[in-house]
């Protein structure tokens, strides 16, 4: 069934706002995917707050037309059978949903990716991307860094703390 001008102008708007508050705007084919697989896809977009769409082409390079920061981006790649993932936490999340499902789904490829300051990332940088660890990894690991000479210390002071309790127990035993 055929969109209405009306429907088809709320898609627009609605695609203009989530690329608007989207942090990362990655772009996939997924020609050949099944419909059970896409399912299973969009829940595990749903756990990292990556909003997936199946919108067509000409829908989106209205909306980021329409877009005042996005309106220069290229939009040449965007043809074929195209699964858009949004999410307006997490830079990395997107890219890092879909290159997981693409390991059991070798029919997901990416095309690209859209920032949000309006550049276009090929398949490439995407893929680089998604090998980034998350977020919530990359603020553990600074975290684990500041507190490793603070750990280290307390190590040291409780070593020896406990050898001078050992010496002293050797002594009273005597």
């Amino acid at each position: 069934m055929a969109l209405t001008k009306d429907k088809k102008n709320q898609v627009v708007e609605d695609i203009a706002g989530l690329l608007v508050n989207s942090k990362m705007t990655v772009i996939a084919t997924y020609q050949g995917t099944p419909v059970k697989a896409m399912q299973e896809l969009r829940r595990s977009g749903r756990d990292n707050s990556t909003t997936l769409k199946v919108v067509k082409n000409r829908l989106v390079i209205q909306a980021i037309k329409s877009t005042e920061h996005l309106k220069n981006v290229a939009t040449d790649a965007l043809n074929g059978m195209l699964i858009y993932a949004f999410n307006d936490q997490d830079e990395v999340a997107p890219a890092q949903t879909l290159a997981s499902f693409a390991k059991t789904q070798p029919t997901l490829k990416f095309v690209g990716a859209i920032s949000s300051e309006g550049k276009f990332l090929s398949s490439d940088e995407v893929t680089a991307l998604a090998t980034l660890p998350g977020k919530n990894e990359l603020i553990a690991q600074v975290l684990a860094t500041l507190a490793s000479p603070t750990n280290e210390i307390i190590n040291g002071l409780q070593g020896n703390l406990h050898g001078i309790l050992d010496a002293l127990a050797q002594k009273a035993s005597i």
